[in-house]
């Protein structure tokens, strides 16, 4: 039983699982100021989980999926835009749901959670489509359950994500302009209740920057039981 997240920064992961799958969730590689791989490293993935539009979180998922043969999972929305770029919406190139939809793939229970953001797609400088954000809760073959929120404000339903999945790890954005800032976030680890909070979408730009002292006093406060594991870019951990 097991999981190792790697952070690829900004919102980027890479989650291996003790069965051998690769998950990406909003992997922006090119153009990142401080991802530390190029996309050519990514030679493996089973699954790939799209929030939104915005280009840092829709980022490479469509090249990644056409190199490695994965799967995209996303919205419908946003799947009309990847068949545009030769990702058909076929259930085994790319499967589209919406908020609340769930399906097992690849061993992989994904859940398709609400999140509070707007959200819009560029093509080559062009509005192109739009659509709303979505968060993820992932859940492994042997029952280990991440969430991850995706660009989002705090909303009171993350009591309900707690209620229904108990995610052991939640991946929370912390930058605040954009998203949660560090007081958000811990008041959403009292909703969710995680054993383990890793802070994402912070120290990319300097207008997103995060005081992560402040936020384990605020989790100490709000949510005594959360471990906070703040990932420096490209490292990895390891759960349990």
């Amino acid at each position: 039983m097991g999981v190792t997240i790697r952070w690829l920064g900004h919102a980027s992961f890479h989650v291996m699982t003790a069965s051998g799958k690769h998950i990406y969730v909003d992997p922006w590689i090119r153009g990142s100021p401080v991802c530390p791989v190029k996309i050519e490293d990514v030679t493996k993935a089973d699954i790939v989980c799209a929030t939104h539009g915005h280009p840092d979180h829709l980022g490479d998922s469509i090249e990644i999926v056409k190199r490695t043969k994965g799967i995209l999972i996303c919205s419908p929305e946003l799947g009309v835009f990847a068949a545009t770029k030769g990702i058909p919406s076929d259930g085994e190139n790319s499967y589209t749901m919406n908020i609340g939809g769930s399906v097992k793939i690849r061993g992989i229970h994904v859940v398709m959670t609400n999140a509070v953001h707007t959200s819009d797609t560029w093509d080559e400088g062009r509005l192109v489509t739009g659509s709303g954000a979505c968060g993820y809760v992932l859940a492994t073959d042997d029952d280990l359950r991440m969430y991850f929120a995706g660009d989002t404000g705090l909303f009171g339903d993350m009591g309900l994500i707690a209620r229904l999945y108990a995610p052991q790890i939640a991946i929370l954005p912390v930058g605040g302009k954009f998203n949660m800032g560090v007081r958000e976030a811990a008041f959403a680890a009292q909703l969710i209740r995680p054993d383990v909070l890793i802070p994402m979408h912070h120290n990319t730009y300097p207008d997103q920057t995060a005081d992560l002292d402040e936020l384990e006093r605020y989790l100490q406060l709000l949510s005594p039981t959360t471990r906070l594991k703040a990932l420096k870019v490209g490292e990895s951990f390891s759960y349990p």
